[in-house]
């Protein structure tokens, strides 16, 4: 698997490497990891683009 970077909001990294610890994640990377492959996992359920994009706007990601 490849890397990428990813920029983020610094305040966002701070409660990131605070949940990580906390939750007992290794690196804040796995954090992300496990929480970006959860949100894609609930998208790969839905049946169609339409819902998925219905799902996308409910989390306030797409208007």
């Amino acid at each position: 698997m490849g890397k990428a970077k990813v920029k983020l909001d610094k305040d966002l990294v701070e409660r990131i490497k605070k949940y990580a610890e906390i939750s007992g994640y290794s690196s804040p990377e796995e954090f992300i990891t496990h929480c970006l492959e959860k949100e894609i996992a609930k998208l790969e359920e839905s049946d169609s683009e339409e819902e998925i994009k219905k799902k996308l706007k409910g989390l306030g990601y797409i208007s």
